[in-house]
């Protein structure tokens, strides 16, 4: 059984996201020593099993008593019954040869099921802790502690924060799907953009209880689509309460029944979309009133892309809902359509490395005069990339000069569809359209944000945009 595995298997079988720290801080101890702190862990595994998901033991706390403190420490591993998970919180992180030395101590020594790992070294420093698919590991990413932000929130000139470039590396390096990440409840939009950048992975969430983490943001930002994906982490609120037990039982119950609201809520109100949807509207792409079209029709709605440009961290974002699609498909080559998609294929390109290229509106007659741009290779499968899509007409006229160069494309990913059945436009085509968002879908969560009034509402169904709620 691998980790994530076991992981999962009693996840479901105690209906249980819940992570039990055990922190034997000596003013909480009768006297200071070993046997205190393991006398004081195994009364909370007592106490407390039936409602875990996972233990988390602090190897500081034990490490402070010398060697009879790991002795108290494997001791207290041995206790957890053998089902649950076991987390040690170590933050490892070194060079090879010394990892591979915390590796067999963390697993081998003391019999853990998994390690808090540090990034800061690179990958050739966490490798040791993955080799075992049995074990796992968590990656420090945004911690819950105020001077987290003093290197994790650093912005990096490529776009984005460095913890976020932490959650980008996780993914790759999760080769044996036994890496997770540790990002604070008490940053509920950092958890937001971990899981959009890992939708996958499953996460330990120290801050809720004692540090004042808000439990219901916490799990509305981070949750996977399946209800999974986090662990919970409470410590001293569970320890110190007059009845550990209840207080185990309590917040299990209330991460659950906060797991089974976020049910009911539509995919498009993740958190992700969400700052997308209100950022299109702050940032006036997206506008209402009386607009002509060229078409000579008056919209009640005009969707401007064109202004993504002039809102880094809007961008940043659209990019990263795009890279959510575009890690489902095969390609070699992102292909921006001219002019509005430029941008944006751009800031996807520098996020998710691929290679870009794209059709020319005119071929120039002097120097090369290719019709497009970009280094590629015969048979090259490119994915189509675009603001929006309304008729599709633009689309396949781009589409035949991709082709005229023997590049193939298969798919075609678009920010917003802004027809009602935008699919239906490339039915009987070979080309599958994929949509971030759908004009529908948009709408129907700005009208229930108090965004679109009534009156509005209506002007749009009578366009046949929407059919308002």
């Amino acid at each position: 059984m691998t980790f994530i595995e076991k992981l999962e298997s009693r996840v479901k079988s105690a209906n249980s996201l819940l992570c039990v720290g055990l922190d034997p801080h000596p003013e909480t101890l009768p006297e200071p020593t070993a046997a205190a702190a393991q006398a004081y862990c195994e009364k909370i595994i007592t106490a407390t099993a039936q409602y875990a998901a996972a233990f988390k033991p602090n190897s500081a706390f034990f490490e402070q008593f010398g060697a009879p403190g790991m002795a108290a420490l494997a001791a207290v591993i041995r206790a957890v019954p053998t089902e649950i998970p076991v987390i040690l919180d170590a933050k490892r992180g070194d060079i090879t040869s010394t990892a591979t030395a915390y590796a067999s101590a963390a697993f081998d020594t003391l019999g853990a099921d998994a390690v808090t790992i540090n990034p800061y070294l690179g990958r050739d420093s966490i490798n040791p802790f993955l080799e075992n698919v049995a074990k796992g590991a968590f990656l420090l990413c945004r911690t819950s502690n105020a001077g987290g932000a003093d290197l994790q929130e650093l912005q990096l000139s490529t776009g984005g924060l460095l913890y976020e470039q932490v959650a980008e590396l996780a993914q790759r390096w999760n080769t044996h799907g036994n890496l997770g990440l540790v990002v604070g409840a008490t940053q509920p939009e950092a958890l937001a953009r971990v899981r959009a950048v890992a939708p996958e992975l499953w996460m330990l969430v120290p801050g809720v209880g004692a540090q004042g983490g808000d439990l219901h943001a916490t799990l509305a930002a981070g949750l996977r689509p399946d209800g999974m994906g986090l662990l919970i982490n409470a410590s001293r609120s569970i320890a110190n309460a007059d009845d550990p037990a209840q207080a185990a039982r309590t917040l299990r119950d209330d991460i659950n029944a906060s797991r089974k609201s976020n049910e009911t809520q539509p995919e498009h109100f993740s958190p992700l979309k969400q700052r997308i949807a209100d950022g299109l509207l702050s940032s006036g792409c997206v506008k209402f009133g009386a607009f002509k079209l060229k078409s000579g029709e008056t919209s009640p709605i005009y969707i401007d892309l064109r202004r993504l440009v002039a809102f880094p961290a809007l961008m940043t974002d659209v990019a990263r809902a795009f890279r959510g699609i575009l890690k489902q498909l095969e390609f070699q080559h992102l292909g921006a359509l001219p002019y509005a998609a430029l941008p944006i294929a751009t800031a996807i390109s520098l996020q998710g490395g691929w290679s870009m290229l794209y059709p020319r509106k005119e071929v120039k007659d002097y120097g090369t005069q290719v019709p497009v741009e970009g280094v590629y290779a015969q048979g090259d499968r490119v994915v189509v990339i675009d603001d929006l899509v309304s008729t599709g007409g633009s689309k396949f006229e781009s589409i035949k000069k991709l082709e005229a160069v023997d590049l193939e494309v298969r798919d075609i990913v678009v920010l917003i569809d802004r027809q009602k059945q935008g699919q239906a436009i490339f039915k009987h085509t070979p080309y599958t359209l994929h949509s971030v968002f759908s004009i529908a879908g948009l709408l129907d969560y700005w009208y229930t944000n108090g965004a679109i009034s009534r009156e509005q509402g209506r002007q749009l169904a009578e366009f046949g945009l929407w059919d308002v709620p």
